[in-house]
């Protein structure tokens, strides 16, 4: 009984870390690729609702949201984002990578939690594996240039605390 007590105290402490998934009950390293400095991996993406986006057409700062639906401190970072005053500056585009999320996902999603931002379907993993290995949500702060300013993993109470240019 104390295994199974523990085993399940571990899992739980994993889903609500950074929401990573496991296969096992070891703990996930999180490693992100990008480094302060470097230019963001991918510039090209198409929205949910077919829109193409080209982060080199735009002068703002950017801000990429990597989450997913059913972690609860993405639902979190996504409740603040919505709310907060990022979501309404005209000088910072945020997109948001659903990490194995379809279409029809994160449709529900963004009506659900009234997104107003781009929602990209990451169906596969592709986008999310040249950010990092585990662990949403993520957010990647760009600037105008598309160099990575700050990666950010945003658990907690206060997912946006650190998001500063």
């Amino acid at each position: 009984m104390k295994q199974l007590i523990s085993a399940s105290l571990l899992s739980l402490a994993l889903f609500v870390s950074g929401c990573a998934t496991t296969t096992d009950n070891e703990q996930i390293e999180y490693l992100t690729y990008v480094k302060v400095g470097q230019v963001v991996p991918v510039t090209q993406f198409t929205d949910i609702q077919g829109n193409k986006i080209n982060l080199e057409e735009s002068a703002n700062a950017k801000l990429l949201v990597l989450f997913a639906t059913w972690c609860p401190d993405s639902q979190r970072a996504m409740k603040a984002l919505e709310a907060s005053d990022l979501n309404l500056d005209p000088n910072v585009d945020i997109i948001a990578i659903g990490r194995e999320e379809n279409i029809a996902a994160l449709d529900k999603f963004a009506s659900e939690y009234e997104i107003n931002f781009p929602l990209i379907a990451d169906t596969d993993r592709a986008i999310y594996a040249k950010f990092a290995n585990a662990g949403v949500p993520r957010l990647i702060l760009l600037d105008a240039h598309n160099i990575v300013v700050k990666t950010i993993i945003a658990e907690g109470e206060n997912p946006l605390a650190e998001v500063q240019w």
